[in-house]
């Protein structure tokens, strides 16, 4: 049995203090900007570690620093920028994604001789009460008998589940789900493809804590418990998926003092998942369905009797680059390949991705792109591809969405600051960066933008691997609060994060590599 790592929002996690920008004392004249950030390059967390800066102009393109700009590493969750400007141009801000429901056969009356089909269109946000919907307005019409079954018809995407080198022991992480035209979602949070356990401790320790599955009709089948810890103990909680199926299996214990505990689990075959959800609310809504669940594409000449649209994808950029939601940006490849070429694969949609960053002049150095999110270990990237896609954004009618979809550093509202809410407070990069980060074990990056106090827009890289120590992370905000000052006022220490809960996997992985305990595996 693997421990799978999950998203969890539980008690708050400490946070990692940002370090000293400098060690000695401050000279009487303040060193020039190029020292101050070759100093910090010479910290010895960075000791080993590739390391890539590249800051220019945001307008005028004229290079503020540099630092093995043209090397290719790997860029992590900075690569939904990538994903998101090629979606925007290429699917266009309104694009929406459209789930059916559709009727073979013939009706008399109340009574469908047939089967029901639930159509996916790529929606990543669908949760079960859309689906609850649906079969609402499919009892309103009249039918009231089915006597096939339900299709689950995910044929808008192929059926490869998972992406390019995606780690094989992070298949039942949250962040890590299979990518199906027809998923489920449980929260506004979008992690398709998860369903998720609450977790209630017992009065008295030692009891087991109470579980409840949302959505209720998943198909998964639970064992093992969580028992109850003393007050004030750590929550050691473990949800694990056996390899190949949907046994799910509760290890670990959580503090008797302890309120409600979310922990996410991707399933296997989402498909499934939204059919069986979609069944029971048919059945809710008075429609007997008589035949069983399949998976097959819906026979031509079906007639549409419900559809349901998801927000337009300007919306969807908000939870998908704050939170950096790595199934979002996966359905987003496979439908612009759906949509531009007929076929919804990654094959297909990274080909238009490509093709869209040639004709803009964007493919400035060689890069290598395999997925949407940054999650597989075979993409590379370089900080002057980032920084020429940011300053091209700029100047594009979809830029405002874009930029405001990016996480605001040290916001502490969630769908504002996002994966940024807990770094930069009490500097003087607080509200000026609108930056993505990236986060893998030996990977820590920030690309974005920062507006500084003289009415200077800068774009800027931050892209370290292979680290094997200490957490480069104080670093990379030391660079960045130190572009953010005034020259003649670089302050020697950046303020501390406020403490904040594991929002996002980006969190729970930087905690982990800077040795906070507590914050659950990062394997990715």
């Amino acid at each position: 049995m693997w421990s799978i790592p999950v998203r969890r929002l539980a008690a708050p996690l400490a946070t990692v203090l940002v370090a000293l920008l400098v060690t000695a004392s401050a000279p009487a004249t303040p060193a020039p900007l190029t020292a101050d950030l070759d100093r910090l390059l010479a910290d010895p967390r960075l000791a080993g570690a590739e390391v890539s800066v590249l800051v220019s102009d945001a307008a005028t393109g004229t290079v503020v620093y540099q630092h093995d700009a043209d090397a290719l590493l790997l860029p992590a969750s900075t690569q939904k920028t990538v994903t998101a400007a090629a979606a925007l141009d290429l699917l266009g801000q309104d694009h929406r994604f459209t789930t059916q429901v559709l009727a073979t056969g013939s009706r008399t009356g109340g009574r469908l001789d047939g089967d029901l089909v639930l159509r996916g269109g790529g929606d990543p946000s669908l949760q079960p009460a859309d689906l609850d919907a649906l079969a609402a307005r499919v009892a309103a019409g009249g039918v009231t008998e089915v006597t096939g079954g339900v299709l689950a018809d995910a044929s808008r995407y192929d059926d490869v589940p998972l992406g390019a080198a995606w780690a094989w022991d992070d298949q039942a992480a949250y962040y890590s789900p299979q990518i199906s035209a027809l998923t489920l979602t449980t929260d506004s949070d979008d992690d398709v493809g998860t369903v998720r356990l609450t977790l209630t401790p017992d009065t008295a320790a030692g009891g087991p804590a109470a579980v409840r599955l949302t959505p209720e009709q998943a198909p998964v089948r639970v064992s093992g418990q969580a028992a109850t810890g003393a007050a004030g103990s750590p929550n050691t909680v473990q949800v694990d998926r056996r390899p190949g199926g949907n046994d799910l299996v509760l290890s670990g214990s959580l503090p008797a003092d302890a309120g409600p505990t979310d922990e996410w689990v991707a399933v296997d075959d989402p498909a499934r998942l939204a059919g069986t959800v979609f069944a029971a609310a048919l059945a809710r809504h008075g429609v007997a369905v008589h035949g069983a669940l399949r998976e097959q594409r819906a026979p031509a000449g079906a007639a549409v009797l419900a559809a349901h649209d998801s927000a337009p994808l300007g919306e969807l950029l908000v939870p998908f680059l704050k939170l950096s939601n790595n199934g979002i940006a996966e359905h987003l490849v496979k439908e612009i390949g759906a949509v531009k070429a007929g076929s919804g694969s990654w094959t297909a949609g990274l080909d238009q991705l490509r093709g869209y960053l040639h004709r803009n002049g964007l493919e400035v150095t060689p890069a290598r792109q395999v997925d949407g999110s940054g999650l597989s270990r075979q993409n590379l990237m370089t900080g002057q591809r980032l920084v020429a896609l940011f300053r091209f954004a700029r100047r594009q009618p979809w830029f405002t969405t874009w930029y405001n979809a990016l996480p605001v550093a040290g916001d502490p509202r969630r769908m504002v600051g996002g994966t940024l809410s807990d770094r930069f407070r009490g500097t003087p990069a607080e509200g000026r960066v609108h930056a993505k980060t990236g986060s893998m074990t030996g990977v820590d990056a920030l690309a974005g933008y920062l507006e500084r106090a003289n009415g200077q827009t800068l774009a800027f890289s931050l892209l370290v691997n292979n680290f094997a120590g200490d957490s480069p992370r104080p670093v990379i905000d030391a660079i960045v609060v130190r572009l953010a000052s005034d020259a003649a006022a670089a302050p020697r220490q950046a303020a501390p994060a406020a403490p904040g809960p594991a929002h996002d996997w980006e969190a729970a992985c930087g905690r982990a590599d800077q040795g906070v305990t507590g914050s659950g595996a990062c394997r990715v």
